[in-house]
């Protein structure tokens, strides 16, 4: 899913006509990206920010598209993204571009914080218009090129009825489909590590548009959300009510499998590249963590390069791109004779004022890209034209630097330059067309403690080895980070969750686990995070534990991801769940709100009381449940399930 930021310019006479309550309307660029455009690729467009500029630009915006473009993402990656999260921002300008350019996007950005961008003009009293172009322009981000004939696309809509979205230019009918070739990109992107962001649930508060069932977000007040009720297939959600069915715990997620949550452990995505990493269920939520990855300047896994928003970038990889099979970056010399011109065929990109720059000798890896080998001419089009330079060699002879210069349409910046990220020496990597070393992302510091038994990731914390627990790795556990979940699973757990808020009993049930657990649990932190203790001692089954025979160690983290709403884990032995029964049972019956309880699944325990009103169960494939029958009178209700991986790995 993508969230998307949005930038109107109406001050300029814009047509594009949005107002506050344009999602509701049918005809919008946000439903048309959605329903007819991105669905088709298991894309789907969040909108969670709409700024208008009705009184003043907040960058320069003029008739030179690069410029505007150049602008624009500077403006986006040092104001509007440390204020408003987001995946990609699309500037819609009511300002007439030079030239046939209606749009321009680089390629291949996705979820980088300095490219992930593009603008879009608004050139049509039709809003498709609009939408198809900022449709392509999303493309080119997500790594989509251009529809030209060499390339042999198949596009479902014939060229009379619009064709396919990617076409270098537009015309009228407005295209509304993708084509092979565009899905092909976008497969290759994903290959590559492009788009990591994407992974990650946008916060369903900040959606513009505001609250609905059946809007396909689970927002607040709801349990689940399939969409609207012809298209929700979902067995686990009530379409009309955004409820869940029955004796559902979840709907959603790669998390939940048969209505029911996954135990904590389970792998939910798998590293996608040689600068991602893999995340785990945590046993507490439906959804998989959000996407990790590798801190940026860490070297890359089985590869000579270092990473850069989930990316391995390297030479060899960008000429092969453009030269195919076989091709390889060429020898030093050729980056710096040939970027050391400053002209259309080596360079170091365009200043501001649009104007070729020089490379430094220092920076000449982070210009053109020169390579060698591979096929006669560039594989990325036929508008890519091959430069061949002869350098000459000290000691007789000549080098030959293959370079090329690649018009892919008014639309997409030059991409024969070395891509951002790229490694240009040891420890260092191109930043802004210069070599920088890869210490002003603080890599090794953030790596330094990790204890050696784990690397550093996006969100400078520690993903520990198997047997190792974050977050610093310097002690046993369960492995993975606190923004991972746990790479192998970490044995017994309770998971309490409660279906309405009840100070008095929260307070019995806090009462218990601190007899039980020995520790301060805390009131009324309950609501937003965890508490996770591990219990020792063996008291006998059906007997309350004593002061002696228990003890335990006990640990809370605001860094912890976060668990359902009202939840905590406990980690407890057999002999344990036995006390926490005999216990948690008295103290509620003794507050005078639960009147039935039944444990199931293989421990054989059941007690019967007069009351049998069931008002919430959580049930687990293959493992033990219990179960909790509410007071006639009471309108305060608990479900509570007993979590266990395998019983070998409950103790005594």
């Amino acid at each position: 899913m993508m969230s998307l930021m949005m930038i109107d310019m109406q001050e300029h006479g814009s047509p594009f006509g949005l107002n506050p309550h344009f999602s509701a309307l049918p005809a919008t660029p946000l439903l048309l990206l959605n329903a007819q455009f991105y669905r088709a690729l298991n894309i789907r467009v969040a909108l969670v920010g709409l700024e208008v500029w009705s009184d003043v630009d907040k960058c320069p915006v003029t008739q030179d598209p690069f410029t505007t473009l150049h602008e624009f993402l500077d403006w986006r990656k040092v104001k509007l993204l440390p204020q408003k999260p987001h995946d990609n921002a699309q500037l819609i300008s009511g300002v007439y571009f030079q030239g046939t350019t209606i749009g321009m996007a680089p390629i291949m950005s996705m979820c980088t914080a300095d490219q992930s961008g593009g603008i879009v003009m608004d050139h049509s009293d039709n809003p498709l218009g609009a939408a198809v172009t900022l449709a392509h322009e999303l493309g080119h981000n997500f790594g989509m090129n251009h529809d030209t004939p060499e390339r042999g696309c198949g596009c479902r809509v014939t060229v009379d009825r619009g064709g396919c979205i990617m076409t270098p230019s537009t015309g009228y009918p407005f295209p509304t489909v993708f084509s092979s070739c565009s899905k092909k990109d976008l497969a290759a992107s994903f290959e590559k590590g492009v788009g990591m962001c994407l992974f990650n649930m946008p916060e369903v508060k900040v959606l513009y548009g505001g609250q609905k069932c059946g809007n396909g977000y689970v927002e607040e007040g709801e349990e689940c959300d399939c969409g609207e009720l012809e298209e929700c297939m979902n067995p686990c959600c009530n379409a009309t009510t955004c409820t869940l069915k029955g004796d559902a715990v979840c709907a959603h997620g790669q998390c939940c499998q048969d209505c029911q949550l996954k135990p904590a452990g389970t792998p939910c995505r798998e590293s996608g590249n040689s600068c991602d990493l893999p995340e785990f269920c945590t046993g507490g939520s439906p959804h998989c963590p959000s996407n990790v990855y590798l801190h940026d300047g860490h070297a890359c896994h089985n590869v000579d390069g270092q990473c850069y928003n989930g990316i391995c970038q390297t030479h060899e990889q960008q000429c092969i791109t453009l030269w195919g099979q076989g091709a390889k970056p060429a020898p030093g010399i050729c980056f710096e004779k040939v970027n050391s011109a400053g002209d259309p065929y080596g360079n170091c990109g365009k200043d501001s004022k649009g104007s070729f720059a020089k490379c430094e000798a220092r920076d000449a890896k982070c210009g053109k890209i020169q390579c060698q080998g591979g096929a006669n001419r560039p594989v990325i089009g036929t508008n890519a034209v091959s430069i061949e330079t002869n350098i000459p060699l000290q000691g007789g002879g000549r080098i030959l630097c293959r370079g090329t210069h690649v018009y892919l349409g008014d639309d997409m910046p030059d991409p024969g330059l070395v891509l951002t990220g790229t490694k240009c020496g040891d420890g260092r990597m191109c930043l802004n067309r210069q070599c920088q070393n890869v210490s002003v992302f603080g890599v090794l510091a953030c790596s330094a403690k990790c204890s050696g038994r784990g690397v550093c990731n996006n969100n400078k914390n520690c993903h520990c080895e198997a047997h190792w627990a974050p977050p610093f790795c310097d002690k046993a556990g369960f492995g993975g980070s606190v923004d991972s979940g746990p790479v192998r699973s970490s044995g017994a757990f309770f998971l309490l969750r409660f279906s309405a808020h009840d100070d008095s009993i929260i307070s019995s049930v806090a009462k218990v686990l601190q007899m039980i657990t020995k520790i301060e649990f805390m009131i009324p932190s309950l609501y937003s995070r965890s508490v996770s203790a591990t219990v020792s001692g063996s008291p006998a089954p059906n007997q309350p534990p004593s002061a002696s025979a228990t003890s335990a160690s006990a640990s809370a983290s605001a860094s912890a991801p976060p668990l359902p709403h009202g939840a905590a884990v406990f980690k407890v032995t057999r002999s344990h769940f036995f006390a926490f029964n005999w216990a948690f049972t008295n103290a509620l019956l003794d507050r005078g709100r639960m009147s039935h309880v039944f444990v199931g699944g293989g421990f054989k325990q059941h007690v019967r009381l007069k009351h049998r009103r069931m008002i919430g169960r959580c049930i687990l494939p293959g493992m033990p449940q219990l179960f909790f029958r509410q007071h006639q009178s009471s309108s305060v209700g608990l479900a509570c399930c007993f979590h266990t991986s395998g019983s070998s790995l409950l103790s005594n």
